[in-house]
């Protein structure tokens, strides 16, 4: 497995298919995020991952592919992350594509390069979540996933995807109780550092999207917050948590 996320604790993520200037792509590479991933719902194509892969390429930032296509797979990245959609309704999204991908390239995979990602995907008007055919779950269905995603498939993350939207601390929380081994990556709808902050308390690495190309100056700053939080905390989220 992978270790790209392992000691994270702040990640941008960048869409391929939304436009982002130099400037701006210079200050996020250079900001001291832990890493930044490259990845998005629709319209990701290999122009687009390419262009923006030579982009970041100029700074030593750690960059990875989150796969949402095939056709949009290329080497050049650090880490390469599989989602498996544990609320979705359709296998398609939990199996069945990863299973063709096996298929098609299991001589060219280097699994020392991958991350395998349990998903669960909580804004129900997100493009993902509609793409993916996803079920709403309750509270009590996004623990019992956490509880799967490490005991039963034993994965190394576990993403609780709000996608655009700012999620419910205290679910985030009592999912982040469930995990000893997995990790509890936390994306969706963070705006400003003091939420950065407040969903650093709970999950092991919080991604930072959406921001990025709505205020690029707040998106900045939730690097800060979360250093700050970590530093407040002892420096190791689980080793604190668990003293």
């Amino acid at each position: 497995m992978n270790a790209f996320l392992q000691d994270a604790r702040h990640v941008f993520k960048l869409d391929p298919a939304k436009f982002i200037t130099d400037d701006d792509l210079e200050a996020v590479c250079e900001s001291g995020t832990d890493a930044v991933i490259v990845g998005g719902t629709d319209h990701v194509t290999l122009d687009g991952v390419l262009d923006l892969l030579m982009r970041i390429r100029r700074y030593s930032v750690p960059c990875g592919l989150e796969i949402s296509s095939m056709e949009a797979i290329t080497p050049g990245f650090d880490a390469y992350l599989i989602p498996m959609v544990m609320n979705s309704r359709d296998k398609k999204w939990m199996m069945d594509i990863q299973h063709q991908a096996i298929k098609a390239y299991k001589d060219l995979i280097n699994w020392n390069d991958m991350a395998v990602e349990g998903y669960c995907i909580l804004n129900e008007d997100a493009k993902a979540f509609q793409y993916t055919n996803c079920d709403l779950p309750d509270h009590d269905d996004v623990v019992a996933y956490a509880y799967m995603a490490e005991h039963m498939f034993h994965l190394p993350i576990f993403y609780l995807e709000y996608s655009g939207m700012y999620g419910d601390e205290e679910l985030v929380q009592e999912v982040r109780e469930q995990l000893c081994h997995t990790q509890l990556v936390y994306g969706g709808g963070i705006a400003s550092k003091a939420q950065a902050r407040e969903m650093t308390k709970h999950a092991d690495t919080i991604v930072v999207g959406n921001l990025i190309y709505l205020d690029i100056g707040e998106a900045l700053q939730t690097v800060e917050a979360v250093n700050t939080e970590n530093i407040a905390r002892g420096g190791d989220k689980r080793a604190s948590d668990n003293a």
